[in-house]
């Protein structure tokens, strides 16, 4: 008789659940298990044909087996200010920027900016959000801001991106720690290695950067093989800026800096035309889509429809509104729908989550991730959800959208690691302590404020 293996300890096996692959083409398999090894899927098979022996099984019975959500673009440093009403009020996005976010991060400490990425981590387990492509700011407290918030996902065991936001508005010596602080910590990752934190390099937009901060970003981008991470044509004034003071558009200036390219994010993309579009997609740049933080902010509404025609990978963030990625794609549809009618962007808007999200944390990871697939990064989650019509291939995305996206997270799985089971957090972290220490430093933090 043929001996099974003994089971290794990090070995789960989940079983009796629908599983949804995503990718291209998305796959419904039932009748199917899948098995996870060493933080990848080992096995994606039908039941009863997977040997072996496993440390853990979890019965997934009623329940949608997907992959992890993906958010690329976030802001962790803005938790603390939830409920703040000091800011003086804003007649346009600039004085959102003024009254707000650029006096918050003159203030914030490291203990601050860890703090806020823990509380939000939380959060996004609940939510079903495993990875997260972080733009981080606090210009008062520059370097070793990344690694602080870099304890946060290895406390939490979340996936992240991190990049510092460099910009020329707090003078030469604040711009020239932010260029330090993403090339160190683009180091210490590439020394360390692992496929849990990764780098970025960071530029808040091309309106508060000189010509000399730009290229010096981009050159050191380039000798640390990084791409770049920045905010492009958000509101109407970096277009207005750029042009009148540059003579170029936003998208053929950082084209001509070297900051684009197929590791590049361009978040936002609300104010282009159709030449800044294609010059996107010539150099392979990844644009992605915020779509309640560009409605709250009254800038606009990004053109997926048109984006997407000239061949431009968009993906979707949220810019620190939500971890919740399921509200954010349903708000991108709504968007869409007033921008162009409800008969357009259904296919746009669903792509930005469920398929694009996943090819751009797949490019910048360099192994497969966002898909259930034999041999991707295990970023599972398990969501509670009894179809009342029926679910295949052809109906999957209306499933998600207007059902799914309503419906509890179970289980969240992260690089093999169970962190939530049973919509219970299973770490080794006191909630309540947290949530108590972050109020204590909002206090402190709305007092400088």
């Amino acid at each position: 008789m043929k001996r099974k293996p003994p089971a290794s300890d990090d070995s789960l096996l989940i079983e009796n659940g629908t599983i949804v692959t995503l990718g291209e083409p998305p796959r419904l398999l039932s009748g199917h298990a899948l098995l996870v090894r060493r933080g990848r899927i080992a096995a994606l098979r039908p039941r009863g044909e997977i040997d072996g022996n496993v440390a853990r099984v979890i019965d997934a019975g009623g329940q949608l087996v997907l992959p992890g959500l993906i958010n690329a673009h976030m802001h962790f440093y803005s938790t603390l200010v939830r409920g703040l009403g000091k800011a003086k009020p804003a007649r346009d996005f600039n004085q959102i920027l003024e009254n707000l976010w650029w006096r918050l991060d003159r203030v914030l400490t490291l203990e601050d900016c860890h703090i806020s990425a823990q509380v939000m981590m939380l959060a996004a387990i609940r939510h079903g959000t495993t990875t997260l492509f972080d733009h981080h700011a606090s210009s008062g407290a520059v370097r070793g801001s990344l690694a602080a918030i870099a304890r946060a996902a290895q406390a939490t065991g979340l996936r992240v991106s991190l990049a510092y936001e460099v910009s020329d508005r707090d003078g030469a010596r604040i711009a020239g720690e932010g260029l330090e602080e993403n090339a160190d910590f683009i180091r210490s990752c590439n020394r360390s290695g692992g496929d849990q934190v990764k780098a970025m390099f960071g530029l808040h937009a091309a309106f508060t950067l000189s010509d000399e901060t730009l290229a010096a970003a981009a050159a050191s981008a380039g000798e640390l093989g990084a791409g770049c991470h920045i905010h492009v044509a958000e509101a109407e004034s970096d277009q207005l800026y750029g042009r009148r003071r540059h003579g170029l558009s936003v998208v053929e200036r950082l084209a001509r800096a070297g900051v684009l390219g197929p590791r590049a994010i361009a978040a936002h993309c609300v104010h282009l035309d159709d030449a800044e579009m294609e010059r996107l997609a010539e150099s392979g740049a990844m644009a992605v889509h915020n779509p309640q933080s560009n409605l709250n902010n009254g800038v606009g509404i990004a053109d997926l429809v048109a984006l997407a025609r000239k061949g431009v990978l968009v993906g979707l963030g949220t810019d620190a509104m939500t971890v919740n990625m399921l509200e954010e794609v349903r708000v991108a549809l709504w968007a869409q729908h007033l921008r162009h009618g409800p008969a357009h962007g259904f296919a746009e808007a669903a792509a930005t989550l469920f398929i694009n999200n996943p090819r751009l944390a797949s490019r910048l990871w360099g192994e497969p991730l966002g898909v259930l697939a034999e041999g991707a990064l295990a970023d599972i989650i398990l969501v509670d959800y009894d179809p009342p019509t029926e679910l295949s291939e052809s109906t999957l995305f209306g499933h998600l959208l207007f059902g799914v996206s309503q419906a509890a997270v179970d289980t969240t799985i992260v690089r093999g690691r169970v962190l939530m089971a049973q919509k219970k957090l299973v770490l080794d972290l006191d909630e309540a302590r947290i949530a108590a220490r972050s109020r204590e430093l909002a206090a402190a933090l709305w007092q400088r404020f």
